[in-house]
């Protein structure tokens, strides 16, 4: 497959060529859709009004710029974070079910979150903290109990699909436990919402998620070299262990990032790394069609949310469960086809 070199002074990079389309392909899918998502609301907005608005102007700036924008930045960012975090467990365990959702990181960024919610004040800073120090102490079990696979192949998913099954067991306990109103907020927080996020919300963790990006561009030559198996790497010196515990704590950082500010939104980690890399037909699992691939899930999952029951807006996760489990019959059917 040819490869185009890109180059930004000493840094150079080479890309293979379908990849590059399609990631364009992906970045014009997103923004049209993030337009779409700046017009639609109670009120329709036309292109020429959006535009208006973000410039300052317009007597419908201050809805598009501080209700629609941010929810819509969130879908992007968030999808994409959830789309790397995706690609880094699936590159990791060489497994198209090995996602933070499948293996029991979102459960475990949710109980963090659940005992800052019910034993602390629920700040947004206990939040993030409680989903991030979760999400770390699931993956650290999960690792200690799949040490014989040296985190890889199908004994790490078996594993971490048992430790997510006795996670949501345990926040289900810690909910029923709970005074009702920090019940119900704790439930309906579960569910994944975007519903009325603003920049107070998602200035932090988009901070969060940009320092994570950045330590994936940093490993990304080696990452790509690790997915295409051990003994490739190790030759061309790439030090593994290393490498996987940066990659592991990128992943959480992700994943758990998220979960602080919209809950567990599922089956986004889990689809948009393989859509990507049938997208770009490439080896392993690269890291920027999952990105792009999971922002443009997210933000149609999030526009079908507004628009299904509108004018209630049902939150995201409920829409990403349902496009999760018609992935999964689809990837089960391709599996039986393959065998």
């Amino acid at each position: 497959m040819s490869t185009l070199t890109l180059r930004a002074g000493p840094v150079v990079v080479q890309v293979e060529r379908r990849t590059a389309v399609v990631s364009s392909l992906l970045v014009v899918v997103a923004a049209g859709l993030a337009l779409l998502g700046l017009c639609h609301g109670q009120d329709w907005a036309t292109p020429a009004e959006v535009f208006t608005a973000l410039t300052g102007g317009g007597e419908s700036g201050f809805v598009i710029r501080e209700w629609r924008l941010p929810r819509v930045a969130a879908a992007l960012v968030f999808g994409a974070s959830l789309g790397l975090a995706g690609a880094i467990f699936q590159n990791l365990t060489r497994n198209a079910l090995g996602s933070p959702d499948v293996i029991g990181l979102d459960a475990g960024a949710y109980t963090g979150a659940l005992v800052a919610i019910t034993l602390l004040n629920g700040t947004a800073g206990q939040l993030a903290a409680g989903s991030v120090a979760g999400g770390l102490l699931a993956a650290a079990v999960v690792y200690l109990l799949s040490l014989d696979s040296g985190l890889s192949g199908l004994r790490l998913v078996v594993v971490g699909i048992a430790v997510n099954a006795m996670l949501t067991a345990f926040n289900s306990w810690i909910v029923l436990r709970a005074e009702i109103d920090v019940a119900l907020a704790a439930t309906g927080w579960n569910a994944g919402s975007l519903n009325g996020v603003d920049w107070a919300e998602v200035r932090l963790p988009f901070a969060v998620i940009g320092v994570f990006v950045l330590l994936l561009l940093v490993i990304s030559h080696p990452v790509h070299q690790a997915a295409l198996g051990d003994e490739i790497a190790r030759t061309s010196g790439v030090r593994l262990g290393r490498l996987r515990l940066l990659m592991v704590l990128a992943g959480v950082g992700c994943t758990a990032t998220v979960t602080a500010v919209a809950g567990p939104v599922v089956f986004v980690a889990l689809a948009a790394p393989q859509i990507g890399r049938r997208l770009a037909r490439a080896a392993g699992v690269p890291l920027v069609p999952a990105a792009l691939t999971g922002a443009v899930l997210l933000l149609i999952a999030d526009l079908i949310a507004q628009l299904l029951l509108a004018p209630v807006a049902l939150p995201v996760g409920v829409v990403t469960t349902a496009i999760g489990g018609c992935y999964l019959i689809w990837l089960l059917s391709m599996e039986v086809k393959r065998r």
